[in-house]
């Protein structure tokens, strides 16, 4: 029979593995939390911001339209 020392040793050092990966996996993800956070401020989705205007709404529409028109041109279809 083998040495109770070394299932011990064994299963502590598995427990060690485990907890670095674990805490490694957390860490990674409090990042990447981080990431996208840092992403929502920078586009100015945060929770404190007003909603857009009529008007930015609607030169947000016109520009979309003004696109849609440009790439039809540029497919060479007729609107």
């Amino acid at each position: 029979m083998q040495d109770p020392y070394l299932y011990m040793t064994l299963a502590g050092a598995s427990l060690v593995g485990l907890t670095i990966l674990t805490l490694a996996g957390l860490r990674g993800w409090n990042g990447w939390l981080e990431l996208k956070r840092a992403e929502l401020i920078r586009y100015g989705h945060s929770d404190d911001s007003a909603p857009p205007t009529a008007a930015a709404r609607i030169e947000v529409a016109d520009l979309k339209e003004r696109i849609r028109k440009l790439e039809a041109i540029a497919a060479g279809v007729d609107l």
